[in-house]
């Protein structure tokens, strides 16, 4: 009987036991949706190149603590690859056009610096890049001061070459150093295509400010083929930030290189625009590389683009600049309205234009957006 007894004690005591845990479970499960419910989800999306994974990681930069030295050393190979594709899309694309232009000669390397390009272009070819060296950055250096890869490099929207060029050839000699550790303007020139999903959490008023929105924002793959991993992040969405890259008016994709890349930016964002589960969320456009675009725009007509194509040019300088990047918001404008059914005229839409390098400008576009999603949700709940 005693025995009995005791089990009994045993099995009460294991079941108590049982029941507290799944009560603490419960109630922090009751607590992360009670947070959940406070956290605002925005969605950065558009083509690829637009510049979405440079604002993502101003976010981290300016909301959050950044990145820490590990994270910066882990940029270190992506870095020096982007030096390496950069000189071989040079090289390759200098020959490309000896063969094919009418007046090639300017194209022609001298003949000193054909065998630093075949070594450089192999290197570039590779799947894995060498640590960048400073005999290798010398080399490099001197391949990218040939008139040649300078003239190729002013054709560089036909090539496929990226924004970095400039920033990373400038700075070849810091980058190649034995104790190099990237700065975080160096992670932010850093090319990478983004593939899959990533998130961040932040707060533009700053972490435990009781007046402040949280967010979760989520970058995803822009090329053509990462799309599809879009569509699960579509549901509960508050707001969806499109990058434009409003320089690329004279470029082609990545993907497809008989595609434009304003057109392919002009479908998907009607795509996107058209979406049903998108029907009450609010839309934060950002024009973005307007920093390229002011000095490409006096250079390349905005007409060379297809939807671009009614465009008139009416000063010069920075007159001229204003007038074409007007014009280029007034075609998003009356894609947006032409794209948007009569019952969701009412969701918000707002466009900004921005240099996701500049971090200042992210910094005070980031606090116009939240507070234009304040108000939203002021006025949702009845209290403007």
């Amino acid at each position: 009987m005693g025995l009995l007894c005791s089990r009994n004690r045993r099995y009460s005591a294991a079941n108590a036991e049982e029941n507290a845990q799944t009560e603490e479970i419960e109630r922090r499960i009751e607590q992360e949706t009670k947070a959940e419910k406070h956290i605002q989800k925005l969605l950065l999306l558009g083509a690829g190149e637009s510049g979405k994974s440079t604002i993502f990681k101003q976010i981290k930069l300016l909301f959050q603590t950044g990145f820490d030295e590990a994270e910066l050393r882990s940029y270190i190979p992506v870095i020096h690859a982007n030096v390496y594709q950069t000189i071989k899309i040079l090289y390759d694309g200098s020959k490309e056009l000896a063969q094919n232009e009418t007046d090639s000669t300017s194209f022609v390397l001298s003949n000193e610096h054909k065998d630093i390009g075949e070594k450089l272009s192999e290197i570039g070819g590779r799947l894995d890049y060498p640590r960048l060296t400073k005999e290798l950055a010398q080399e490099i250096e001197t391949l990218w001061k040939d008139p040649a890869i300078q003239e190729t490099c002013n054709r560089g929207n036909e090539l496929q070459l990226p924004d970095c060029v400039h920033y990373f050839m400038e700075n070849l000699h810091r980058l190649s150093d034995t104790n190099y550790i990237p700065t975080k303007e160096d992670v932010l020139y850093a090319r990478v295509r983004t593939t899959g999903v990533v998130e961040i959490q932040f707060s533009p008023v700053g972490e435990h400010k009781k007046s402040g929105e949280v967010y979760r924002l989520f970058d995803v793959g822009g090329q053509r083929n990462e799309r599809r991993k879009w569509i699960h992040l579509f549901e509960g969405v508050t707001a969806v930030i499109f990058c434009a890259a409003i320089s690329e008016y004279d470029q082609t994709l990545f993907e497809d290189e008989q595609k434009n890349r304003m057109m392919e930016t002009k479908e998907l964002f009607d795509w996107v625009l058209k979406q049903p589960c998108f029907e009450k969320t609010s839309f934060m456009l950002f024009l973005n590389k307007f920093d390229i675009f002011e000095k490409k725009v006096l250079k390349v007509p905005l007409n060379v683009c297809e939807w671009f194509k009614d465009y008139q040019p009416v000063s010069t300088g920075k007159q001229e600049i204003e007038h074409a990047y007007e014009f280029v918001k007034k075609k998003f404008e009356e894609l947006y309205f032409q794209s948007t059914a009569p019952d969701r005229v009412d969701r918000v839409f707002k466009i900004y234009r921005t240099t996701a390098l500049d971090q200042k400008l992210v910094k005070k576009t980031f606090k116009l957006v939240d507070e234009t999603l304040r108000r939203r949700n002021l006025f949702e709940a009845g209290l403007l």
